[in-house]
């Protein structure tokens, strides 16, 4: 049922308003081919009834007019004012019936009107009770026209009147339940329309919402890339140069031997922007164990800082490509973050792989810093990004002076 009134504008179903015109027109019609007025009135004053219809003509015309024209506004809201609108069709209806009573013809369509116009209305009880309504204002009418004519009619055939009343109140009953049910379908099926086109719209909003998620997952994706890949070769590389250009003139053995190792930092650097390209296409470049590629790390860590670290690799079962990836990326930043920030002396890197789970441990020595303040650093969050991804919980203890202690905690399948 529509929040608003009903109008001709806004009819949810526009043929049930011609219907009820045509309905009402032969009514109108029936109403103005009656015989003349002096040949009725001579019949009816021989049979000693005065035709009360016959003097009132264009006032029942006007009553089924007026019937009409509350068809074009039928409220929706509000008891009282539903309530006053029926009784006011109920009450055209009844003056209608009255003016017709002594009329040789029925019209029982204005009742079905009244079924219509209160299936868009009101709810399931007040349909019923209108209908109810309906029926008896018929079987009202009905039987007082046969009982004007029974009188006149002969005893024999009396029995044959009472089964055609009996037969259209039957009729007529069936009538108005098909059109109750009708009218109730088309409500349902509506109503069944627009949950659907409701339930289509929120989906497409919930699809743009998705596509607009995995475009800003997939940016972080690629941001996460090239930070990790490019960051460390690039500090690493850097730095030896860095020191290259400090020892140019004291020492310039010792700065090609700097400059060489940066040569081989930028061929890494290359090689980690094609396989960063060919992750971002979904290809499975060859790809070294996650044991040989932190071996590297190590390496790299040393020919920058000097510095040999304990390490203790432990990795006893196969890991998913996805959970060794991120592995080596956490491994990668928090070395870089070493080479870039720590001024650490001693570096402790541990990862045990075992049914139980995987525990990464990466501590130095170094300067720390505050996590309060740098929570927000792209490293940390790109981190903290790629524990949630593989269902890791992360967890970064630091202080100013006291260095630095990354923690990985991923339970076992």
């Amino acid at each position: 049922m529509t929040t608003r009134a009903i109008q001709f504008q806004n009819h949810p179903f526009r043929f049930l308003l011609y219907l009820e015109w045509g309905l009402l027109a032969v009514s109108i019609t029936g109403i103005l081919t009656m015989p003349p007025m002096r040949e009725i009135g001579r019949r009816g004053l021989s049979n000693g009834v005065a035709p009360a219809f016959t003097h009132w003509p264009l006032f029942t015309v006007g009553c089924l007019l007026l019937f009409g024209l509350l068809g074009l506004y039928l409220p929706t809201k509000g008891f009282w004012l539903r309530l006053g609108h029926i009784a006011a069709q109920v009450a055209l209806i009844l003056v209608t019936s009255g003016l017709m009573l002594r009329g040789a013809r029925l019209f029982p369509f204005i009742y079905l009107v009244l079924v219509i116009r209160s299936c868009l209305m009101v709810g399931l009880v007040g349909r019923i009770t209108v209908t109810s309504l309906a029926f008896l204002l018929f079987m009202t009418t009905l039987g007082l026209k046969f009982r004007s004519v029974g009188g006149r009619v002969p005893r024999p055939v009396r029995h044959l009147v009472g089964s055609l009343q009996m037969n259209l109140v039957v009729f007529f009953g069936l009538s108005l339940v098909f059109t109750l049910l009708l009218v109730n379908a088309l409500l349902n099926e509506r109503t069944i329309q627009t949950r659907l086109q409701k339930a289509n719209e929120d989906l497409k909003r919930a699809a743009v919402q998705t596509k607009q998620l995995a475009t800003a997952e997939e940016r972080s994706r690629i941001a996460r890339e090239i930070h990790d890949s490019l960051g460390h070769s690039l500090t690493a590389l850097n730095i030896q140069l860095e020191g290259a250009i400090k020892l140019s003139q004291r020492d310039p053995q010792k700065s090609q031997q700097l400059l060489t190792e940066a040569k081989r930092l930028g061929s890494v650097a290359l090689q980690d922007v094609r396989q960063s390209v060919a992750t971002l296409r979904n290809k499975s470049p060859n790809q070294k164990s996650l044991q040989s590629q932190l071996n590297t790390l190590i390496d790299t860590l040393t020919a920058s800082t000097g510095i040999t670290p304990s390490i203790n690799l432990q990795i006893l079962k196969p890991l998913p490509e996805a959970m060794g990836a991120a592995l080596y990326r956490l491994v990668q930043e928090g070395i870089t973050n070493i080479v870039k920030h720590a001024n650490a002396t001693a570096v402790e890197l541990s990862l045990m792989v075992d049914d139980q789970g995987t525990r990464l441990l990466l501590r130095d020595n170094g300067d720390g810093f505050d996590i309060s303040q740098t929570s927000t650093g792209f490293g940390l969050q790109g981190m903290r990004e790629r524990a949630q991804a593989i269902g890791g919980q992360l967890t970064v203890n630091s202080r100013p002076g006291e260095g630095c202690e990354i923690r990985l905690t991923v339970p076992g399948t």
